[in-house]
């Protein structure tokens, strides 16, 4: 039996939630048995915040590779948001042209990579454009892409990870019938609560005590993550909570970061030992062992977010998700976790509420675990990729 062969087009491998989902979902897929799967990058290294990232020293490029997924690029080095970036050379879109050629269906990692789509001469494969934010009025010409392709008969459906990321394209101009909602989903046997000793142990990996009290924020240092009121809401809490540690994790959050840096000497100025509480992390590959140590999952972006992983994943470890009112955070955490105000005192005062209450929490985080299964997810890829290949041979040729 042949397999239904599918290209997935990143704009480059980084750091990030939304490539993390989609890196799941083609592993899981390739090795479910009907797809076979490859990845093309259009930027061997992307630079983000503080860092450049190889794509051979990205997490998700070992987890395709070593779930054999062929992942290939066009060895662009650094992207950015310039006139250049949006051309192509002959030899880059001869090589591009080569792997869509020998896919059945094309998959789009966010509506960035359908410059690379809307290319004269890109074979003429239907396209499913995979979306994970509630902002497509803030992603540049992006947008301008996807209603060309749209219009251009290329996208045959378009997955949406969120009911607000729906409503956002729909809001947008983007056709109704194409944008299909997958909730996201995460590796339940991976992201899992702890308890005794093996907590404990994972405290102290993490230089924070036994019996603390502990708040994490997961989120690359981004506007749209709104660090500086995280931070205000940090300096609050620690006042507060004499047992309390923060730690922050994600790209650009290290020391190595100089406006990260004026932000907590800003904030933390006049009493530096709240900093002993307040713990940088930077990019980790152990996400799961850091939510199993903490208590609550912090989220406070003002915009852009859709169904934020950092919530599902912290909630399935046993942390209890506190955010503020974006994208689809209100149905993630509703019965086990609080929405809170965009306000330091409020953020800071839910904080709190949520450890007290984390004893009653936890029942519930358990009895909806099987809602957040990356495997319900996966099967659920897979109907919309095999859908659009059956309905794109039934349409009538738009191009002789």
């Amino acid at each position: 039996m042949s397999h239904l062969r599918v290209m997935s087009i990143y704009e480059g491998f980084f750091s990030g939630g939304a490539r993390a989902l989609h890196t799941s979902v083609v592993a899981g897929l390739h090795t479910g048995g009907g797809q076979h799967h490859s990845v093309l990058s259009i930027y061997s290294a992307m630079r983000r915040e503080t860092i450049l990232q190889r794509m051979q020293d990205d997490a998700g490029y070992r987890a395709l590779s070593a779930a054999g997924v062929e992942v290939r690029s066009l060895v662009r080095r650094v992207g950015g948001d310039t006139a250049a970036r949006r051309t192509f050379t002959a030899a880059e879109a001869a090589a591009a042209f080569a792997h869509a050629e020998r896919a059945d269906i094309v998959l789009s990692l966010k509506e960035q990579p359908l410059r690379l789509v809307n290319l004269p001469g890109f074979p003429r494969k239907p396209v499913v454009v995979c979306l994970h934010r509630s902002d497509p009025q803030n992603q540049g010409s992006a947008l301008a892409d996807f209603r060309t392709a749209v219009a251009d008969g290329r996208v045959a459906a378009a997955v949406c990870c969120a009911e607000s990321t729906r409503d956002a394209y729909a809001a947008a101009g983007i056709p109704s019938g194409l944008l299909k909602v997958i909730p996201n989903g995460v590796d339940l046997t991976r992201f899992q609560p702890v308890t005794g000793r093996r907590r404990a142990a994972l405290r102290r990996a993490l230089g924070v005590p036994a019996r603390a009290e502990v708040v994490t924020l997961a989120a690359r240092y981004d506007p749209m993550k709104n660090v500086p009121l995280f931070l205000a809401a940090a300096r609050r809490y620690l006042e507060r909570a004499p047992h309390g540690h923060v730690l922050v994790c994600g790209a650009g959050m290290t020391t190595a970061n100089p406006e990260l840096c004026g932000l907590l000497n800003d904030l933390f100025d006049d009493e530096p030992r709240y900093l002993n509480r307040l713990h940088l992390l930077g990019i980790r590959r152990d996400m799961e062992a850091v939510y199993a140590a903490t208590d609550v999952v912090a989220l406070t972006s003002v915009s852009g977010e859709a169904a934020p992983l950092c919530l599902i994943e912290g909630a399935m470890c046993g942390a209890v998700p506190v955010s503020t009112d974006v994208g689809d955070t209100v149905r993630i955490v509703a019965g086990h976790g609080l929405i809170t105000p965009p306000e330091p005192d409020a953020i800071a005062a839910a904080w709190a509420e949520a450890v007290e209450r984390r004893d009653e929490f936890a029942p519930r985080l358990l009895a909806g675990r099987e809602r957040f299964s990356h495997t319900r997810m996966i099967a659920s890829y897979a109907g919309v990729i095999e859908t659009a290949h059956r309905d794109a041979g039934l349409r009538v040729p738009e191009r002789l």
